[in-house]
C-alpha cells in the first residue's frame, strides 16, 4: 500500500497522542475519586475535552484553509502537550477543567487533520483495511495506556510524566516540510458545510455519536465506578483497558468487512451487540466478570461504529470535501464522548448501575430504530 512517509508519520504521531490520553485520563479520574469528587463532577471533567472538540471541529475546514493541514496538526499537538504538563503542577479541579478544554482544542485540530488526510489520500480499494488498521493502532494505544499503571507500577505523577513524553515524541514526528505539503481535499472541490454533511447522512452521524458514547464516553466514569466498588487502581483502570482492548481487536476486521459487504448490515449487527452488552452490565453485580466483558464490547463495537462511519465518509465525500465529511463525523463522535460521561455520572449518582444499563440499552436501540427508518425510506423511494 503506497502511502507517503509524511502520512505514516502523522498516523504514528496520532497513535502516540491517543496512548498518552488513554494513560492519563483514567488515572485522573481515580485521583479525583480519591479527592472525594462526585461521579457527576468526574463525568463533567471527562466530558470537557470531547465537548471542546465537538464545538471546535466545525471551524476546522476554515482553520485548515487558513494555516494548512500540517501546521494545524502541529499546533494541536503542542496545545495537548501544554495541557498535559499543566496537570503536573496543580491539584485544582477548576484549573484541571481549563486544561482539559485546552487539550480538547488541540485535539480538534490534530484529530480532524489525521482523519481527513487518511480519507483523502488512501486509494478506494484499500480504504476499509487502511482505516481499520489505523483504528486498530488507536485501539492498541487505548488498551495499553490504562494498563501501564499496573504493568509498570506507575503512580499518578509517573503516569502524567510518561503521557507528556508520548506527546513530545508525537510532536517531533510532525517536524518536516513534507508534513505541510499534505492535502486533505481536492483543490477544485466545492465548499461543503457540516450542516450539509449531517443532512446528507443523518444515520451515519447518529452511528458516530453512538460510537463516541460507547468507545470513549464510558471510560472515566466506569473506571471511577470500579474504584468505588473497592477495586485497586490497577484493577479499576483495567476496566478501561478492557474497553481499549476490544477496540484494538475489532477495528481491522470491521474495515476488512466494509470492503466486502454492506455497511448497513454491519451497523445493525453493532446495535444488537451493544444492546446485549447493556444487559450484561446490568447483571455484573451477580457475575463481576460481565463488567469487563461489557467494557470489551463497548470498545470493540463503539470503535467499529466510528471506523465504519469514516469508511463511508471516504467513499461518499470523495468528490467533495473529506475535511467536511470527517469533521461532521468527528463532531458527532466527540459529542457522544462528551455527553456520555456526564449522563453516565448523573445516572450512576441517582439510579445506580441499573439506570446506567438502562440508558445505554435505549441508546443502542435508537441506532437500530434509525437504521430501520432509513431502510424503510429506501424501500419507499425504490417503489416510488
Amino acid at each position: 500500500m503506497q502511502l507517503s512517509a509524511a502520512l505514516w508519520r502523522v498516523i504514528a504521531g496520532t497513535t502516540l497522542v491517543v496512548l498518552s490520553f488513554s494513560l492519563l485520563n483514567p488515572v485522573m479520574a481515580v485521583r479525583l475519586e480519591h479527592m472525594g469528587t462526585s461521579a457527576t463532577a468526574i463525568g463533567f471533567f471527562a466530558m470537557l475535552p470531547y465537548l471542546s472538540v465537538a464545538l471546535l471541529v466545525p471551524f476546522a475546514p476554515r482553520l485548515f484553509k487558513r494555516v494548512g493541514v500540517g501546521h494545524a496538526y502541529r499546533i494541536g499537538l503542542a496545545m495537548e502537550l501544554v495541557a498535559c504538563l499543566g496537570y503536573l503542577f496543580t491539584a485544582s479541579y477548576e484549573l484541571w477543567c481549563v486544561l482539559a478544554l485546552s487539550a480538547g482544542i488541540g485535539s480538534a485540530a490534530a484529530w480532524n487533520a489525521t482523519e481527513a488526510l487518511i480519507a483523502h489520500n488512501v486509494p478506494a480499494t484499500h480504504r476499509g483495511r487502511l482505516t481499520g488498521l489505523y483504528q486498530t493502532a488507536l485501539g492498541a494505544a487505548m488498551a495499553v495506556g490504562p494498563l501501564l499503571p499496573g504493568l509498570v507500577g506507575l503512580g499518578p505523577q509517573g503516569a502524567n510524566v510518561l503521557a507528556a513524553m508520548g506527546l513530545v515524541v508525537g510532536l517531533m514526528l510532525s517536524v518536516g516540510t513534507d508534513i505541510t505539503k499534505l492535502r486533505a481535499s481536492r483543490e477544485d472541490a466545492p465548499h461543503m458545510s457540516l450542516w450539509s454533511a449531517w443532512r446528507a447522512h443523518p444515520v451515519l452521524a447518529w452511528a458516530a455519536l453512538t460510537g463516541g458514547v460507547f468507545e470513549v464516553g464510558l471510560t472515566s466514569v466506569t473506571t471511577a465506578y470500579g474504584s468505588e466498588t473497592g477495586l485497586s487502581l490497577a484493577q479499576a483502570t483495567s476496566i478501561a483497558g478492557a474497553l481499549g482492548m476490544g477496540s484494538f481487536l475489532l477495528q481491522y476486521p470491521a474495515g476488512w468487512l466494509a470492503d466486502h459487504m454492506s455497511t448497513t448490515k454491519l451497523f445493525a449487527g453493532a446495535g444488537v451487540i451493544l444492546l446485549l452488552s447493556a444487559v450484561g452490565f446490568a447483571l455484573s453485580p451477580h457475575w463481576p466478570s460481565l463488567m469487563w466483558a461489557s467494557a470489551t464490547c463497548w470498545g470493540a463495537v463503539g470503535g467499529a461504529l466510528y471506523t465504519l462511519s469514516m469508511i463511508r465518509v471516504a467513499h461518499d465525500f470523495s468528490n467533495s470535501s473529506a475535511v467536511a465529511g470527517t469533521a461532521a463525523m468527528i463532531a458527532c463522535y466527540t459529542l457522544g464522548g462528551s455527553v456520555g460521561p456526564l449522563i453516565s455520572g448523573v445516572v450512576l449518582d441517582h439510579w445506580g448501575l441499573s439506570g446506567q444499563a438502562g440508558w445505554l440499552g435505549v441508546l443502542a436501540a435508537s441506532l437500530l430504530l434509525a437504521l430501520f427508518h432509513m431502510r424503510q425510506g429506501q424501500i419507499s423511494q425504490t417503489q416510488g
